[in-house]
């Protein structure tokens, strides 16, 4: 028994030994890991494709202000922006009549009472024709 003990104690010792060598084998790899990493920096030179492309953006973008300054000149008979067709469906013509609401500009107390029995979906549709005829401001 007492050399089983002793055999146990020699086989725990060189365990020991054998974590102690690792375990300061450990902390030189991570210090040498962790050691500071000096500032890095590098310089990117602009190749021939990125000018020429910088310079199609700033044509596009001289070209781009251009065009805004003109439609915003230009009156709305005559500008490609304005909408083409100026009509409400007759189905919402048909709706409004019922309800009171002619031709013209609308009222829009009058317009939310004739629309009450809609649902909020078709309310919007509604009024979005209206707006879009010009029918409500």
């Amino acid at each position: 028994m007492e050399r089983e003990s002793q055999d146990v104690t020699a086989r725990l010792e060189a365990a020991a030994n054998l974590l102690e060598r690792t375990l300061g084998w450990l902390e030189e790899r991570q210090n040498a890991l962790s050691g500071e990493v000096e500032r890095i920096s590098a310089t990117v030179e602009q190749s021939r494709r990125e000018e020429e492309l910088a310079a199609k953006l700033e044509a596009m973008e001289k070209e781009l202000a251009e065009l805004k300054a003109s439609a915003a000149q230009a009156t709305p008979a005559h500008s490609a922006l304005a909408p083409l067709r100026k009509t409400v469906p007759s189905a919402t013509l048909d709706m409004l009549a019922k309800h009171g609401v002619g031709e013209g500009p609308v009222d829009a107390r009058t317009l939310d009472a004739a629309l009450s029995s809609l649902s909020i979906e078709q309310r919007i549709a509604v009024k979005s024709q209206l707006l879009r005829a010009g029918a409500i401001a």
